[in-house]
């Protein structure tokens, strides 16, 4: 985790950071979680906007009917990106086999 990453999370208020009277930072024991379920939305496409409204329901469990839509229409997104990926990776399976055991007339450079 870099020290820029989390100096950004701060600022965007998606990690609470206390610090000493000498100004140095103590996360909290959950602040690795929390950084890993940032890390995970982000990563997942989810815009800072949303991943600053949802991180707050996590704690709570209360969410509004508006987050709520926006959060399974993320789902919904999700979704269909983790089924592009699935068939992107048979296709290379596929490409892969064929390689490694080329059929007759196939010819390839190793």
């Amino acid at each position: 985790m870099s020290v820029r990453a989390l100096r950004y999370y701060e600022e965007q208020v998606l990690l609470q950071v206390d610090r000493n009277s000498g100004g140095q930072r103590h996360y909290p024991d959950t602040a690795v979680g929390r950084v890993r379920l940032i890390q995970q939305l982000y990563a997942a496409g989810l815009p800072s906007r949303t991943v600053r409204e949802a991180l707050p329901c996590v704690d709570s469990g209360h969410v509004s009917p508006e987050l709520l839509d926006r959060l399974e229409a993320e789902r919904v997104r999700v979704d269909q990106r983790i089924t592009d990926l699935l068939t992107v990776r048979d296709r290379l399976h596929d490409v892969i086999a064929v390689a490694r055991n080329p059929g007759p007339g196939c010819t390839h450079a190793r």
